[in-house]
């Protein structure tokens, strides 16, 4: 395995966004991005090489994520975490039909739609709009295919679409 200097500058931007993606707060993402490699640090001697680098710190920020949210259940709703401030500046947007919808749309309704979409079409969503994470990385993630993680993402703007035409 790399040096984990190395590694933390060459992964830190890819375990942000995915964290970021799945907790909309870039304070909390960018603790839990420090706790995830944390954690990398301490289990670095069991990474065995059978997967990406970026997959085995996805899913360790997975897990930091999961104990943060089960020592820390979550109390606000999702109007309350979307007001609570500005957009990111760090958020990268998504482009074309994705930057159109979000800026169409407005950002609290677009994130409404989203997280009425079913798992893992939201996930996915996340991760991608949100996340700036690919659909190579995505599909790696969730142990799929590039090709599941287009496909899935296609077929939710279609459903989000639909829900802004009705």
């Amino acid at each position: 395995m790399q040096p984990m200097d190395e590694v933390y500058r060459k992964y830190a931007q890819i375990v942000y966004g995915f964290l970021l993606a799945r907790t909309r707060d870039q304070d909390l993402a960018e603790e839990l991005t420090q706790e995830t490699f944390f954690q990398a640090i301490r289990s670095s001697d069991r990474f065995d090489e059978s997967c990406k680098v970026s997959t085995w710190l996805c899913g360790i920020a997975k897990n930091v994520l999961l104990t943060y949210r089960r020592k820390h259940p979550a109390n606000e709703t999702l109007e309350e975490l979307t007001a609570s401030g500005p957009e990111p500046e760090s958020v990268p947007r998504a482009a074309s039909a994705e930057a159109e919808a979000m800026d169409n749309l407005g950002r609290l309704e677009l994130i409404r739609l989203v997280h009425g979409l079913p798992e893992p079409s939201r996930e996915v969503v996340y991760l991608r709009a949100f996340g700036g994470l690919s659909f190579a990385e995505i599909g790696e993630l969730h142990g799929k295919s590039e090709n599941w993680a287009r496909v899935t993402f296609f077929r939710a703007k279609e459903k989000l679409r639909k829900d802004v035409e009705q």
